[in-house]
C-alpha cells in the first residue's frame, strides 16, 4: 500500500511548509512523516496515494473510524438546524444527555449529573478538579506516576510527565504522586505478583499516617488503563483498594476515561471492569464518534455545589457533537461494536504472542482495542525509546499508522478504530510484528 520512500514528494511539500509556518511543538508529523488527503474507516491516504490503516485514529478519538456515513448524514443535518448552543437546552443535547446517562452502570444511572465544559480532556479535568475542591472545602489532589491528564494548568500539575512541566514553572499547588501498579516495572522493587498490592498499600499507611505528611485530600484522580503512560492496566486489587481507601475516608474519587471511555476497553467505560463505582467521571476523545469535540464530566449529585458560572466554557454547546454522540451510542448499540472490540482484541492478542520470546520485548499488554508493545534494550533491560521509534518508522513503511509512549516513548501503541475489521487487525498486526522483529535483530546485529 506504500509505494516509494516516505514522505512523498507531494507530502514533503506539506511538511516543509508546516514547519515553516506552525509552531514547534507539534508532534505526530515529526515522527508520522505523511499529509492526508482523505480517510474512510480504518484506512486513510496520503497525498501521494499511499494507503495506510490507521492504527491511531485520532489518538483514540474516532471510535467507529474516519467519515463514518451515518455520522457524517447527522453531521450535516445538524449543521442546517443548529450548531453552537452555549448551555441552553437543545433536542440534539437533550438526546445526547440521555444516550450517555443511558451506558452507565445501573447503580450510577439515578446518581449522576453531566456538566459541559470546554472541549477537550483538560478541560473536564480541570472540571472535576474544581468540582471536588469546591464540594469537598479540602484543597490537595493525589495522582499517580505515569499517569497523563492533559496540558492545562492544573491538568499538567496532576499529569506524571516531568518533561512537559519542568520548563513552566508555578504550577498547581497541592499535588501528591503515589505509585500505580505498573507490575512489569515495580515502582516499590517487588515481584511482579504483590506489586500492585503493596502500592495501594502505601498509599493507604501516608493518607492514614498521622505523620504522613499529606492533609486529607480533595480528591484522588486515576486511569484504570494508563494511555500516554504506556498503556498499563491497573491491577484489580490495586483499583479495589484504591477505591475501597478513598470511601472510607470520604475523598472523591476521579476516574479519567478520556482515552479509556466510550468502549476503548471493551465495556464503555474501563472501571466498569474493576466492579467499582467513581464520584467523577471524565470523558471526552470519543465522546461524538467522529472527532468533533466535546467533553463532560459525569458525577455523583452530593457534589453538586458548585454556584451557576463556577465552570464554563463558550464551546461546551457544540450541537454537531451532540447530534452525533447521540447517534454513535445507538450504532454501537446495534452494531455490537463492544463485541466487536473484545473480539479483535482477544485476536490482537493472540496476533502479538511471538512478541513475548523477543529480549528486546518487555511486555505486550492492553485491554479490548488499547494495546502497547514496550521496548526494551536487551542488554540492560532500560527502557529503548529509539527502539519503539524505529518500530513505528518500519512499520509506517509498511503500511501502518502507530504511536509511542511511555517511559523514554519505549512503548508502542495500538488505537484502532472501535469497529476495525478481523482483516484489518490481521494485517497491522501482521507488519508490527515483522517491524518489531526486524528492528530488534538490526539493533542487535549494530
Amino acid at each position: 500500500m506504500v509505494a516509494g520512500d516516505l514522505p512523498g514528494p507531494r507530502s514533503r511539500v506539506l511538511l516543509e511548509r508546516q514547519e515553516q509556518r506552525e509552531s514547534n511543538a507539534r508532534t505526530y508529523p515529526r515522527h508520522l512523516p505523511i499529509a492526508i488527503a482523505d480517510a474512510r474507516g480504518s484506512l486513510v491516504r496520503d497525498v501521494d496515494g499511499n494507503v495506510f490503516i490507521d492504527f491511531l485514529a485520532g489518538a483514540g478519538v474516532l471510535s467507529l473510524g474516519h467519515n463514518h456515513p451515518e455520522l457524517v448524514r447527522v453531521a450535516a443535518r445538524q449543521l442546517e438546524i443548529f450548531t453552537h448552543g452555549l448551555d441552553l437546552p437543545t433536542p440534539a443535547k437533550d438526546d445526547f444527555v440521555t444516550a450517555q446517562l443511558s451506558m452507565l452502570p445501573a447503580a450510577l444511572k439515578d446518581r449522576m449529573k453531566i456538566h459541559f465544559c470546554g472541549p477537550t480532556g483538560a478541560n473536564a479535568v480541570e472540571a472535576a478538579i474544581k468540582l471536588c475542591k469546591t464540594a469537598t472545602g479540602r484543597d490537595d489532589i493525589v495522582s499517580f506516576a505515569g499517569g497523563f491528564h492533559g496540558s492545562t494548568a492544573a491538568a499538567m500539575a496532576v499529569t506524571g510527565l516531568v518533561e512537559q512541566k519542568a520548563p513552566v514553572g508555578g504550577g498547581m499547588p497541592g499535588v501528591h504522586f503515589f505509585p500505580y501498579s505498573y507490575c512489569a516495572r515495580c515502582p516499590l522493587g517487588l515481584s511482579k505478583e504483590s506489586s500492585g498490592t503493596r502500592c495501594a498499600h502505601y498509599l493507604e499507611n501516608a493518607l492514614t499516617d498521622p505523620l504522613g505528611g499529606i492533609p486529607l485530600p480533595a480528591a484522588v484522580i486515576m486511569e484504570m488503563v494508563q494511555g500516554e503512560g504506556g498503556v498499563i492496566p491497573a491491577t484489580y486489587e490495586f483499583a479495589q483498594r484504591v477505591r475501597r481507601l478513598t470511601r472510607e475516608l470520604g475523598i472523591p474519587l476521579i476516574v479519567d476515561e478520556v482515552q479509556t471511555g466510550c468502549g476503548r476497553t471493551g465495556t464503555w467505560f474501563a472501571f466498569e471492569q474493576y466492579d467499582i463505582e467513581p464520584d467523577v467521571i471524565v470523558a471526552s476523545k470519543a465522546l461524538s464518534g467522529i472527532g468533533t469535540p466535546v467533553a463532560v464530566i459525569l458525577y455523583d449529585k452530593e457534589l453538586d455545589r458548585w454556584a451557576p458560572g463556577a465552570h464554563i466554557g463558550t464551546f461546551r454547546g457544540n450541537q454537531l457533537a451532540f447530534a452525533t454522540g447521540a447517534a454513535a451510542v445507538e450504532i454501537v448499540r446495534r452494531d455490537r461494536v463492544l463485541e466487536n472490540v473484545r473480539e479483535r482484541g482477544a485476536q490482537v492478542a493472540a496476533l502479538l504472542t511471538p512478541l513475548e520470546t523477543l529480549d528486546w520485548v518487555l511486555e505486550v499488554r492492553g485491554r479490548g482495542l488499547m494495546w502497547g508493545i514496550e521496548l526494551v534494550h536487551p542488554g540492560t533491560g532500560r527502557p529503548d525509546g529509539e527502539l519503539a521509534e524505529a518500530v513505528q518508522a518500519e512499520a509506517l513503511r509498511h503500511g501502518v499508522i502507530v504511536e509511542t509512549g511511555g517511559r523514554d516513548g519505549c512503548v508502542v501503541r495500538l488505537l484502532p478504530p472501535l469497529n476495525v475489521t478481523e482483516d484489518h487487525v490481521a494485517a497491522a498486526c501482521g507488519v508490527l510484528v515483522d517491524a518489531v522483529s526486524a528492528v530488534g535483530e538490526q539493533g542487535r546485529a549494530a
